[in-house]
């Protein structure tokens, strides 16, 4: 059969065979993935996540000074560190009540939006699109390839690309002219970022209480220059993903349900809005929902609350397959929020990180992360929210909740318009993310230009308004404050793919509980103790194989992709094993299909 045919419905005898890739390594840690794959029925049955790494931070951190707890946790990890610096600091002026100046705030956003630039682009072109570039489409589905060379690219007009093979080769690694590229961007896009919070990844002028940047017309200036200077592929970007993407849909019928689960979507939002943010819990959903990234948890296409007070009290942290010990009898560090609301046991505030470790079983203990579920107390259920990478869940949600309303970026209620100036080339532009049909590999990888854009129209107002402050005089960067005897706070931010929050509790001045939450331990938990598995799990599990190899040269694209499609930190080199362990093939994914195509 040729893919491009329609997929038979009639099942036939199962074919099974154990697959694993492990570790498909990245910066945060080792990731497994093992699945049992039907090749007769061209489906994944069974799907475990597993990490092999502990890191600990919540252990360590107790008894420190609250104020090193962002240069700390910043090390948490090598590519979005600032976000945790970012994430810690908000934390800490609600445990301070201490509020940054105007100024400052727009600084954090202007480093934050050229670090979602550089992450994102450097990840979707440099390594996302390796399974999706020409030497990768040929090795897999040969016959896609061959649509693909008779394809015009409907935006090759914005692009340049005349098929969308043209497209696919210009993406293979070493080679292909956006690969390089992209690579460029990433330089001045860090550069943009060093200016800035100082050193990228982990900011040396970011504290509580503001920045160390010193606010000098030439920082905004440098940074504008540069942000013009990517901005036209920044456009190109988003056209070439939407012609190959597109493209993906209509070659292979079905594809659709590759990396498909339940949309359960968390953001938890992201640039402040300097105007009226003051890190108090009391105020915390009117402050959240000025927010330029709006926060919103989204259940099967419905936004079910954009409040941050009731995301804080609905987290919970399970346990289940993790390798950890309990802690619900221990005693808890915060019973109440400040408004009075009881908050839960399994609550970041209240957990302790006992690690117990021992063999992997994947009917019992198989994992170093926990479960972070979200408690809807609607219908009583514990949901294994994911983070969509990051961009899905955050268009999504301020798409839905409709508030976003700046010069550069227009939130409808039903999709996300984005105008971005005119470049060195192209003229300007107005893009329009609109809220797809499915929670999809595609769609995720989809929404991750449209983000960049988004990023870059921020930046320019960011960019304008602190110009102004500049002009009038308003130089001030940082408030004082004194570290109390006895505080909790809880910063919420968007890490590059996806949802952060660090949780923190002081006694006698000093750390008594610290527990940050990135994106990934969401995106990549294992089954919880209701046997609910994790978004890697279930995205995977259930979904169709359209590689057209057979088990012995089973390259696992479509697995990779819809894993990858989530961001798991930087993808570097595949192992996969077939049964008890025979290694089958060795892939290095970011350099597959140059020299081995």
């Amino acid at each position: 059969m040729t893919t491009t045919e329609a997929r038979p419905t009639e099942r036939k005898p199962p074919q099974l065979v154990d697959m694993s890739w492990d570790p498909i390594t990245r910066i945060i840690g080792n990731l497994g993935i093992y699945t049992k794959i039907d090749f007769a029925n061209r489906e994944v049955v069974e799907c475990h996540s597993t990490s092999s790494l502990f890191r600990g931070y919540s252990v360590f951190m107790k008894g420190k000074d609250p104020r090193d707890a962002g240069f700390i946790t910043s090390r948490i990890c090598g590519i979005c560190g600032d976000n945790h610096t970012t994430c810690s600091d908000y934390a800490q002026q609600m445990a301070y009540g201490v509020k940054p100046p105007p100024l400052a705030e727009h600084i954090v956003n202007l480093g934050e939006a050229a670090e979602y630039i550089f992450d994102h682009t450097i990840f979707q072109d440099n390594l996302v699109f390796v399974d999706f570039c020409e030497a990768m489409v040929k090795a897999t589905t040969p016959s896609v390839l061959a649509r693909a060379e008779r394809t015009e690219a409907p935006r090759g007009e914005t692009h340049g690309y005349r098929t969308i093979a043209d497209i696919m080769r210009a993406f293979n690694p070493f080679e292909g002219e956006v690969y390089k590229e992209a690579l460029k961007v990433s330089r001045i896009t860090r550069e943009m970022f060093c200016l800035m919070e100082g050193r990228h990844v982990h900011p040396s002028t970011l504290y509580p209480g503001g920045v160390g940047t010193m606010p000098q017309p030439t920082a905004f200036t440098d940074y504008l220059s540069r942000l013009m200077r990517v901005i036209d592929f920044v456009k190109k970007s988003v056209a070439m993903n939407d012609d190959v993407f597109d493209f993906f849909y209509e070659a292979m019928p079905g594809y659709e349900e590759v990396g498909r689960r339940r949309t359960l979507l968390g953001c938890w939002g992201a640039f402040q809005n300097p105007a009226t943010v003051d890190y108090r819990y009391e105020t915390m959903n009117s402050w959240g929902k000025d927010m330029y990234v709006t926060p919103g948890i989204i259940v099967d296409g419905e936004l079910v609350t954009n409040n941050l007070v009731d995301i804080n009290l609905g987290l919970r942290i399970m346990l289940g397959s993790s390798y950890y010990e309990d802690w619900v009898n221990e005693s808890p560090f915060v019973t109440h929020d400040p408004l009075g609301n009881p908050v839960d046991m399994r609550h970041p505030w209240n957990q302790t990180t006992v690690p117990v470790p021992q063999k992997r079983d994947f009917d019992d203990k198989y994992s170093w992360v926990m479960s972070p579920r979200w408690y809807d107390k609607r219908t009583d259920a514990h949901l294994a929210l994911d983070t969509g990478g990051g961009p899905l869940a955050r268009l999504w949600s301020t798409a839905l909740s409709g508030i976003v309303d700046t010069p550069y970026v227009k939130s409808t209620g039903h999709s996300v318009r984005i105008s971005l100036p005119k470049g060195e080339s192209l003229p300007e532009t107005t893009l329009e993310w609109r809220i797809p049909k499915w929670s999809n590999t595609i769609e995720r990888d989809r929404a991750r230009p449209y983000f960049v854009a988004y990023a870059a129209a921020m930046a320019l107002q960011f960019l304008e308004e602190a110009m102004g402050m500049v002009r009038a005089g308003e130089t001030k960067v940082f408030e004082n404050y004194e570290v109390p005897d006895e505080a909790i706070g809880c910063g919420f931010h968007e890490a590059v793919r996806g949802v952060l929050s660090h949780h923190l509790v002081i006694k006698d001045k000093k750390i008594a509980n610290y527990h940050p939450y990135p994106p990934t331990p969401w995106n990549a938990s294992p089954r919880d103790i209701y046997g609910t598995p994790g978004p890697y799990e279930d995205a995977v599990q259930g979904q169709p194989i359209f590689e057209e190899n057979g088990p012995d040269e089973f390259k696992g694209v479509d697995i990779m992709r819809t894993v990858r499609s989530f961001d798991p930190c930087l993808p570097c080199g595949v192992h996969m094993y077939v049964g008890k362990g025979k290694t089958l093939t060795t892939l290095h994914s970011p350099t597959y299909g140059a020299n081995h195509g």
